[in-house]
C-alpha cells in the first residue's frame, strides 16, 4: 500500500508525449537564436558570405547566374552550421554539465529530449531560410520554381545526415573536444567541401568533395534552385551519410 498525506494534493499528471517535445523544441530553438556565438555561425557568417559571392567574382562558381549558384550554397552552409557544428557544440557542452542524463530522466525521456532537439534544428533553419533567402532576394536572387520541392527534400537529408554527424561527434568527444572538432571541420568543409564552390570547379579533388555530404548537400540545392531538379545522386549520399552516422551514434553515444 502507498502512504497518502490526508489533504494532499495529487502529483500532476505529466504533459502528453508530443507537448513535451514541443516544449522542449520551444526551449533549444529559443536558446540557439540568442545565443551570439551560434548567431554569428548561423545567420551572421552566412549572410556575410553571401553577400560577398555575390558582389565579387574571387570565386569560380561555374555556370548559371552567380546570385542563383551563390544562394543555393550559402543555403547550404547555413544547414551544416546549425544541424552540424551548432547541434555538437550545445550537446557537447549539455553532456559536460549532465543536462542530458537529468533530462534523460524526466517524463521527457531520451527519445523526446532527441525529437526537441531536431524540431529545434528545423525551427532555425526555417528562419536562417527566411533571412538569406529574403537578403537573396534584393541582390537578385530568381529560384528555379519547379525545384522548390526537391529543395525541401535535400533541405531535410541534409538536416538528417548533419545532425546525425553533431550528435556522433557530440556524444563521443569531451566537450572541449567537440568545441574544437566541430569548428575545424567546419572551416575545412567550407574551405574544400564542395559546399560553397561545386565540387567540379575544384579539379581533381572535385570528386571526393561531391562524396562528402557538405558536397552533396551543396550540388542537391544547386540542382534544385539553379536548374529545377533533383540531384539523384546528391540525395543517396545524404542517405547514406545519414544512415551510417546515425547507427554510430546510436551505438556509440554517450549520455554522461
Amino acid at each position: 500500500m502507498t502512504a497518502t498525506v490526508p489533504g494532499a494534493a495529487p502529483a500532476p499528471a505529466p504533459a502528453p508525449p508530443l507537448r513535451r517535445v514541443l516544449a522542449q523544441a520551444r526551449f533549444d530553438a529559443t536558446v540557439l537564436l540568442r545565443n551570439g556565438e551560434q548567431l554569428l555561425l548561423t545567420l551572421v557568417l552566412p549572410a556575410l558570405a553571401l553577400v560577398g559571392l555575390c558582389l565579387t567574382d574571387v570565386l569560380d562558381l561555374g555556370p548559371g547566374r552567380r546570385v542563383d549558384v551563390a544562394t543555393a550554397g550559402v543555403l547550404a552552409l547555413a544547414v551544416m552550421s546549425t544541424a552540424f557544428t551548432g547541434q555538437a557544440i550545445g550537446t557537447g557542452f549539455d553532456r559536460r554539465y549532465g543536462v542530458l542524463r537529468l533530462l534523460g530522466t524526466t517524463p521527457l525521456g531520451r527519445g523526446g529530449l532527441l525529437a526537441g532537439r531536431v524540431l529545434a534544428v528545423a525551427v532555425v533553419e526555417t528562419v536562417q531560410v527566411a533571412v538569406l533567402g529574403g537578403i537573396a532576394l534584393a541582390l537578385g536572387w530568381r529560384p528555379a520554381a519547379a525545384g522548390l520541392p526537391a529543395a525541401m527534400l535535400v533541405l531535410a537529408l541534409g538536416t538528417a545526415a548533419f545532425t546525425a554527424l553533431g550528435l556522433l561527434l557530440a556524444g563521443t568527444l569531451r566537450a572541449e573536444g567537440v568545441l574544437a572538432a566541430a569548428n575545424l571541420v567546419w572551416v575545412l568543409l567550407l574551405a574544400a567541401g564542395g559546399v560553397v564552390v561545386p565540387p567540379e570547379r575544384m579539379g581533381g579533388w572535385g570528386d571526393v568533395a561531391g562524396l562528402l555530404p557538405s558536397g552533396a548537400l551543396g550540388d542537391g540545392l544547386r540542382a534544385a534552385l539553379v536548374d529545377g531538379a533533383l540531384d539523384v545522386r546528391a540525395a543517396a549520399v545524404l542517405v547514406v551519410w545519414g544512415a551510417v552516422a546515425g547507427v554510430l551514434a546510436a551505438r556509440f553515444f554517450r549520455w554522461d
